[in-house]
């Protein structure tokens, strides 16, 4: 009997020993935005509207490669036919190049006709997590619940298989790479859907090149403010969008 014990306390313990641990990582995340719910909140005349002229949601893809100390996040592959939207103009071109260990962000984003280079520290998000799992692209995944710069709604589903702090966009500042995403303010979620761990080419993980006009966040954030603030909340959401 004391044998038996001995065993089933083992047990996990050998578990956990078995688990697998990587340090470097390339991930599809398939972007959706829910255009109808979207635009429901925001304006009911809209969503009539646009109801029977538009998907009820846009996705889109984007490719991350990175390790523990750097991750870079840019535009994946198009879907074949599809036509660009009005809810895919900006946003799915965003190419954001973050260094865990300097905690600086340069990203390439383009808003409307023009493109800003924005340099800037690691955004502020609180996290708390929870006892909720799931599993995504074969990883066992945990929840959190965060808040981005204070205002900013976030959830996000983890997994500590893959030690890299990061995720979609700017996200970062959990235990381990960041799978799966929400933020419920934009009716927006991130899901990865092809993980690869092994013989990953981290060549090309480096600030992303290309014209535009250099700024910050806060910078960023008031031109937009000053261009979008008599678009009421879609302005606001608009805004949330870019700076993320």
């Amino acid at each position: 009997m004391k044998r038996i014990l001995i065993f089933f306390f083992l047990l996990p313990l050998f578990a956990k020993s078995q688990q697998h641990f990587f340090s470097s990582v390339k991930v599809e995340y398939e972007k959706t935005i829910y255009i109808h719910q979207l635009a429901k909140e925001i304006d009911q005349e809209w969503y009539d509207w646009i109801k029977d002229k538009m998907p009820a949601a846009n996705i889109s893809y984007f490719d991350m490669v990175a390790d523990t100390s750097q991750s870079l996040f840019k535009p994946g592959r198009e879907l074949p036919g599809k036509k660009q939207g009005f809810m895919d103009i900006s946003e799915t071109k965003n190419q954001v190049y973050t260094n865990f260990k300097t905690g600086k962000v340069n990203s390439l984003k383009p808003v409307f006709e023009e493109t800003f280079q924005v340099e800037d520290s690691l955004a502020r998000i609180k996290w708390k997590l929870t006892a909720d799992t799931r599993v995504i692209a074969g990883f066992e995944c945990r929840k959190a619940v965060g808040i981005l710069d204070d205002s900013v709604g976030v959830f996000a589903f983890y997994t500590d298989e893959i030690m890299v702090p990061g995720g979609p966009e700017s996200i970062h500042g959990l235990p381990g790479l960041i799978l799966g995403m929400g933020i419920p303010r934009l009716h927006a979620t991130w899901f990865a859907t092809k993980v690869e761990v092994n013989g990953v080419n981290l060549s090309a993980v480096k600030a992303p090149v290309g014209k535009g006009k250099k700024t910050n966040k806060v910078e960023l954030h008031q031109q937009l403010d000053k261009v979008l603030r008599n678009w009421g909340n879609y302005g606001g959401k608009m805004v949330v969008n870019f700076i993320i």
